[in-house]
């Protein structure tokens, strides 16, 4: 079916010795000596790669939730730290102070509540013997009411002291690496809302995310594949994938995609996808660039061919092959991804198609060859 499109290459072949200078004495030069492999035929997984970059799980800014004077920082810069360790202190005094003072009203309307409490049960007593009026019994009633809701709001007032008391020793939320202190002791800083202070930032490192992009072509590949073939979808199930990064030989790293966005991109016509893996020797950190393979689809049978035997020209891919009559021929041929130095050929090729792997440079569809098995098929 794809011959005509290669008529113009065969004529040029053709013509090619007429418009070479007439050769010495002696005739035509003799046929070259070319290498040729046959087609592989091997059960493979078909990988997709992406680049990705890697991000923390948990990620802290870590500000004060009360204001004061920064007073002492406890951690080293850059150093691992445990959730629930000191990192700074705040100077306790006045804090301690207000604790003392809302105490000391808690004390005060403590002493006022029982004496209301006092008032009220002698009222009632009097009531029984008719010796005081109703009326006062319901005011001494609602004295007492208004005396024990200031005891609670004090205690309110107690256990807010106290909080604040204990926001002046500053903790780490989580397990992580520390950044640098963005504040030195001394300074005054602000806490209690999103624009305080910030002191520095901790970011978790294992495990620790690689996130990619998919763009539609290749989602809709995944989804076309799911309704075929019915493989795990990573939105349900785990999809593993292999990690590396500059320097790594192949991808030693292994992981799970454990999350798909629910919509794409509108700016860029992608998907971000999620991958999930161990960082046990704290080796990866947040911000690195990676390379990252997942199974195009699930073990399947695959021609495949050399890569060296590939050309192109123009929009056309082929690969130069040996007729019965040892004439080398052009085959058009579809590709699909690259395994290890060798391609996959999507479409349809014979198993005894001899394909060249030399001499690729000098050969022409329609010019006799010499033929020669290749020390390897790769």
């Amino acid at each position: 079916m794809q011959a005509p499109v290669f008529i113009p290459l065969l004529l040029a072949a053709l013509f090619l010795p007429a418009c070479k200078p007439r050769q010495a004495q002696g005739g035509p030069p003799p046929p070259p000596v070319v290498d040729f492999v046959l087609p592989v035929t091997q059960t493979i997984t078909s990988w997709d790669e992406y680049n990705g970059r890697f991000e923390a799980v948990e990620s802290v800014e870590v500000r004060a939730r009360v204001s004061g004077l920064l007073e002492e920082i406890h951690f080293k810069d850059g150093q691992t730290v445990e959730k629930g360790d000191l990192l700074f202190t705040l100077d306790r005094r006045p804090f301690e102070a207000a604790l003392k003072a809302a105490e000391a009203e808690l004390n005060q309307t403590r002493a006022a509540a029982e004496l209301a409490r006092s008032n009220y049960e002698r009222a009632r007593q009097l009531l029984e013997k008719n010796a005081v009026a109703a009326e006062e019994v319901d005011v001494r009633k609602g004295t007492l009411a208004e005396a024990d809701a200031r005891v609670e709001a004090a205690k309110a007032r107690v256990e807010t002291a106290n909080l604040d008391l204990s926001y002046t020793e500053i903790r780490s939320p989580i397990h992580g690496r520390i950044a640098d202190r963005f504040i030195s002791v001394g300074n005054l800083i602000s806490g209690g809302s999103a624009e305080s202070t910030l002191l520095t930032t901790i970011v978790s490192i294992d495990p620790i995310y690689c996130r990619i992009d998919a763009d539609e072509a290749t989602v809709l590949k995944y989804l076309r594949l799911q309704q075929q073939e019915n493989p795990e979808s990573a939105r349900s199930n785990p999809v593993p994938v292999e990690v590396a990064v500059d320097g790594d030989t192949g991808y030693p790293r292994k992981g799970v995609i454990d999350f798909v966005s629910n919509a794409f991109d509108p700016a860029t016509a992608t998907l971000r996808a999620r991958a999930v893996l161990e960082n046990k020797d704290n080796f990866l950190a947040p911000g690195m660039f990676a390379k990252l393979r997942l199974p195009g689809r699930g073990e399947y049978s695959a021609t495949l061919v050399p890569e060296i035997a590939i050309q192109s020209q123009q929009d056309l891919t082929f690969v130069l092959t040996l007729d019965e009559n040892n004439l080398i021929q052009a085959l058009p041929v579809t590709l699909g991804p690259r395994h290890e130095d060798l391609r996959v050929i999507e479409s349809e090729i014979p198993a005894n198609t001899r394909i060249l792997v030399s001499g690729l440079t000098i050969a022409r569809p329609g010019m006799p060859a010499v033929p020669k098995p290749a020390a390897t098929a790769r």
